[in-house]
């Protein structure tokens, strides 16, 4: 059934990007008011970062030991089932916090899931649609961001007519969650002997390219730092209920723009080359960065925050069909999960450093985030 294609596309990407709708229709309906149930229960700026910048790293750190593991083992399909199976099983932990630390404790556990499963998706993706890998992802991360898109505007529709609290919000996310285990069924994996690789020699193997680029990758990973600091920052702007009504309302924005733009983004760096569609990306990351820094209008949150969807529609699908491109298919899951790995340790310091910054002034992240960022296209732009 992976081999088969309808209109193009991959049944396994179809039935993948199906999962990825559910879960992340779960995910994002937390996602959006995790910052400010953080806050509500006592969380500054710093233990913002720290719990954003930890759920990025610890699924990280995982990512590139499932991935090698997933090539060693020959396996993929048990790594994405486990890692949905976990993230379900903690989100519905998290309805049950009653301070920061036990939030800080169960995002962390629910990220772990990811970290098992990312990498083994990316390479059954990868391997799916060999010659037309941006398109494939784009297609993955745009039903993904559609899911995202319709959990958000869930929330708000919960919280601002039927009067649901963050608690009730995030127990119905995780029974939405174990919905997104049904279609795993469907994806059917290749045939895959075990490879006789260890985890030194499996990084040995990437090419210097492939290892220039993840480093980059990294550096703009310091700059990007974890989403709550934008919803924070709109938040400000507003008190009572519309200081959590419009933030979400932003954070969907966000998503439909993401949503719209994966595909096409996805299709042009197929036409024209990822570098300078990566490129185009990372600066615009620096220019959306100056100007949540330095805006405190609706308007022009509203025009950030669809920049800030567009960044993502740039940037998350492409890097991945970059690394994909720069690796060979024995070691495409030691290569998506070294690369993911190194993106993420990345994130906590990142998220960290936004914390303390934040804690001076509002405006000082996104400062540092666009300083960061333009670093990072300075060497993609030399190196490539």
């Amino acid at each position: 059934m992976g081999n088969k294609y309808s209109r193009g596309i991959s049944a396994n990407v179809l039935w993948l990007g199906v999962v990825s709708f559910l879960n992340d229709l779960s995910s994002e309906m937390i996602m959006p008011i995790l910052p400010m149930f953080i806050t509500a229960l006592g969380g500054t700026g710093p233990i913002v970062g720290l719990i954003g910048g930890l759920r990025d790293s610890v699924s990280s750190i995982l990512k590139v030991f499932a991935g090698y593991w997933s090539d060693k083992s020959g396996k993929r399909k048990i790594f994405v089932f486990s890692g949905y199976l976990i993230s379900a099983l903690f989100k519905l932990s998290l309805a049950f916090s009653q301070m920061w630390q036990h939030i800080l404790v169960f995002a962390g556990l629910e990220r772990i899931g990811k970290g098992l499963r990312t990498a083994a998706r990316d390479a059954i993706i990868a391997d799916s649609m060999p010659k037309e890998r941006g398109k494939g992802f784009g297609i993955h991360r745009a039903m993904d961001t559609l899911g995202a898109i319709g959990g958000s505007i869930a929330a708000f529709l919960l919280f601002w007519f039927l009067g649901f609290d963050f608690k009730s919000l995030i127990l119905i996310a995780a029974i939405l969650s174990f919905l997104s285990l049904i279609p795993l069924y469907f994806v059917r994996e290749r045939k895959r002997g075990a490879q006789n690789i260890d985890l030194k020699i499996g990084l040995k193997g990437l090419s210097q390219p492939l290892k220039l680029f993840i480093l980059i990758s990294g550096i703009f990973a310091l700059a990007n730092f974890n989403y709550m600091f934008f919803i924070l920052r709109a938040q400000q702007l507003f008190s009572g209920r519309l200081a959590i009504a419009v933030p979400i309302l932003l954070y969907v924005l966000f998503n439909i723009f993401y949503a719209m733009l994966a595909i096409p983004f996805g299709k042009l760096s197929d036409k024209i080359g990822r570098k300078k569609v990566i490129l185009f990306g990372y600066l615009l990351f620096s220019l959306t960065s100056v100007g949540f820094a330095f805006s405190n209008s609706l308007p022009a949150f509203i025009v950030l925050f669809a920049l800030y969807g567009i960044v993502h529609a740039i940037v998350d699908s492409n890097q991945r069909a970059y690394v994909s491109d720069l690796s060979s298919e024995e070691l495409r899951a030691t290569a998506l999960g070294t690369f993911h790995t190194t993106t993420g340790l990345a994130a906590l310091p990142a998220s960290l450093v936004a914390g303390f910054l934040w804690q001076i002034s509002p405006s000082m992240p996104f400062i540092y985030g666009a300083a960061i960022s333009i670093i990072s296209v300075v060497l993609f732009a030399v190196n490539f």
